[in-house]
């Protein structure tokens, strides 16, 4: 097996993780019913409505991710997400590097899957490629 199917299978084992984990640990207890989650959402400054339809985007967002053809859209919503819920343990003054770090990884599996994101994330780019469309022409 060449290193490149290796990574891309590092990266659907990665991408499977952080599904499990957003879906299974995080998403299950926003569309659950469950003892203080009235109260927990409330310290949050969130309603249980609210944080229902928070579940669900969080769901919509991971699937998005799983899919290839959507993934890098997922990859981009996940971080808005993952932005919001950063913010959100700011704002209530606790340790909010959680969702930093998973946001993280969820760019690294992307990355693995389809080097292409790494390319296009790190890649140098040369003066003709970042230079306006209309100068190019020109030249």
């Amino acid at each position: 097996m060449n290193s490149n199917k290796k990574l891309t299978i590092a990266g659907w084992i990665l991408s499977g993780l952080l599904a499990l984990m957003l879906i299974g640990a995080s998403a299950s207890g926003k569309l659950t019913s469950w003892e203080g989650k009235s109260e927990m959402f409330a310290k949050m400054g969130w309603s249980e409505d609210v944080m229902f339809w928070i579940g669900i985007v969080e769901v919509t967002v991971t699937v998005l991710f799983l899919i290839p053809r959507t993934s890098f859209i997922g990859a981009i919503l996940l971080a808005a997400y993952l932005g919001g819920a950063t913010a959100t343990h700011v704002r209530m003054e606790e340790p909010f590097f959680i969702p930093i770090i998973v946001g993280i990884v969820v760019w690294v599996a992307l990355g693995l899957r389809n080097p292409a994101v790494f390319r296009l994330a790190f890649a140098p780019q040369s003066v003709s490629n970042t230079a306006d469309p209309v100068e190019r022409s020109k030249a």
